[in-house]
This record gives C-alpha cells, structure tokens and sequence, in this order.
C-alpha cells in the first residue's frame, strides 16, 4: 500500500499542480468576459475548455521532465525542485506511457469540447479550425523539450506561452462560449499572455546558470539577467495598462478599475526579484506569480461581469 501511495505521489508531482491555476486564468478570463456579453453563453463548453486546458498544461509538465532530463538540464546543479525522473521516482519508460495516456486525455477531452459546441450551439464551422488549433496545443506542449529540436531550447519559450496561454485560452474561449469575436477581447488575452511569460521567466531567471551551461537557450540565457529584469518588469506592467483600455473601450464603470489595487502583489514579487537576480531567484515566486495571475483574473473579470 505504501508502495502504491508513493507511486501516486510521483505521478501528482510530475504533474505539477501549483501550475494548474495557470492553465485556468486564461480560460476564466475568456469565460467572464464572454458570460458579460452574453448571459447565456455555454457553461459546458467553458467547462470543457477548463479541462482541456488543465490537460494540457498536465501534458507539458511531464513531457518537461522527460525532455529535460534525456537532454541532461536536470541535474544536481539545478536550482528549482527535483524532477520525478531525476530522483529516480518514476523511470523513462512509465513517464512515456504517462505521456502518451495524457495525449490520449486531451484528444478526448478536445473532442468533448467541440461537441459540446456542436450540440449546444450548432455551430459546426467552429469544429475544424479549433480541432487544428487543439493539436497544435498539443504539439507545442510537447515540443517545448522534446525532439532533435525543442523550441524551448531556442528562446522561443516564451512566443508559444504568450500564443496558447494568452490569445487562445481568452479569445479561443470567449469565441468558443459567447459564439462571436470581439477584437477588443485580445487586450485582456496579451493581458493574461504577458502575466503567463512572467511565470515563465520567473522560472528560467531561476535556472539561467544551469541552463546555460547546458546549451538550453531560454530567452533569459539569450538576454541575460540584466535585460530579463527588464523584460520581467515589462510583463509586469503591460497586463495592467492592457485590461485599463479594455475598460476605457467598453465604457465601463469607474469601480471596476478596482483590479489596480492588486498591483501590489506584483511589485513585491518584482521587488523580490530585482534583490535576488545574481544570487539565485528563489522557486518561491514561481507559485506566488501563478496565484497572483488567477486572483487578478479573478478580480478583473469578476468586477467586470458585476458592473
């Protein structure tokens, strides 16, 4: 039974959950704003985007491990928390077939999705264009470290994260559940796009040493510590100037600009960042960063749906 137990307890790491709520702000965005234009808008079809997206984000977090750890990135001189595979936890061959039955989950979960579409809006000219769309999230969750030629290993990391975890999650899930585009829409998606790279910088800031010496060429390796602050402190402010236009464009009323008092949080985590930059920036803000993301969501969309 103790055996059985720590074999779950490995699989519950390698998937990560602190980074769930990640995969969910995006998609709670896109899903209250599409809700406050239209009341009626698909609960289950956002439901099924939630878990998609979680999926997905699942899917990542293990083809992470394995990537990382056939390419020799994980290693004793890592400095954010040990992988599954690193420790010995699980082995190759039982990540690939937890990789290949998270692959199998999110095509059904996807193809739930876009029948929920189907048969609660009849909007069938929706199916092809996200079914593309849903593998090549699943392509990109898997080519961030795996292949001759991961583009995480390129600096391209952060693209990929702006596209899937900004623009798709919000405007895919807004198109998907209020049955419309609404190009103002992409303002809250490059919101919650810039809020997701944060994570990923915060992450790739604290692992620049190795990762260098590695050859894995993030973007912050490809900078440097000194422009990643920057470039930080940019993905910081944007998503608030961002959601304030969203606001001035949709007139909306002067209490929903509440959000900004959520500021704080971030200019502390920031703060914590720019003392720690040269001697280790530690893993602790990596949650902080993903829970601060989803309260603004939270925060922004509910106020927005209120009033």
């Amino acid at each position: 039974m103790g055996r059985f137990r720590d074999y779950l307890t490995a699989w519950l790491h390698a998937a990560r959950p602190r980074t769930v709520l990640l995969s969910l702000s995006g998609i709670l965005m896109g899903g209250l704003l599409a809700i406050a234009e239209r009341p009626d808008a698909s609960c289950w079809t956002l439901a099924f985007c939630a878990l998609t997206a979680v999926l997905l984000q699942i899917l990542s977090n293990l083809a992470n491990d394995y990537g990382d750890f056939k390419k020799g990135v994980d290693n004793a001189h890592r400095t954010g928390p040990q992988r599954v595979l690193q420790s010995g936890a699980l082995t190759e061959s039982q990540m690939r077939i937890g990789i290949f039955l998270t692959v199998l989950m999110c095509l059904g979960s996807g193809l739930l999705l876009l029948l929920s579409v189907v048969l609660l809006q009849g909007a069938w000219h929706k199916v092809l264009v996200f079914a593309l769309v849903g593998v090549a999230a699943i392509a990109a969750a898997l080519l961030y470290t795996l292949g001759h030629r991961p583009y995480g290993y390129r600096g391209l990391g952060d693209l990929f994260c702006f596209l899937f975890f900004g623009w798709v999650a919000v405007a895919g899930t807004y198109y998907l559940t209020a049955i419309g585009f609404d190009p103002a829409v992409l303002l809250p998606a490059t919101a919650m796009g810039c809020c997701s790279n944060a994570v990923l910088n915060i992450n790739n800031m604290r692992d620049y040493e190795n990762d260098k010496a590695q050859g894995k060429n993030t973007l912050v390796v490809r900078l440097g510590l000194r422009k990643a602050f920057a470039y930080h402190v940019l993905l910081l402010v944007l998503p608030f100037l961002c959601l304030t236009v969203f606001l001035v464009l949709k007139r909306s009323a002067w209490c929903v600009y509440a959000f900004w008092l959520l500021l704080p949080l971030f200019l502390i985590d920031l703060v914590t960042v720019k003392r720690t930059l040269f001697t280790g920036v530690p893993d602790r803000l990596l949650p902080k960063q993903v829970l601060h993301t989803f309260l603004l969501t939270l925060a922004f969309g509910v106020l927005y749906l209120s009033f």
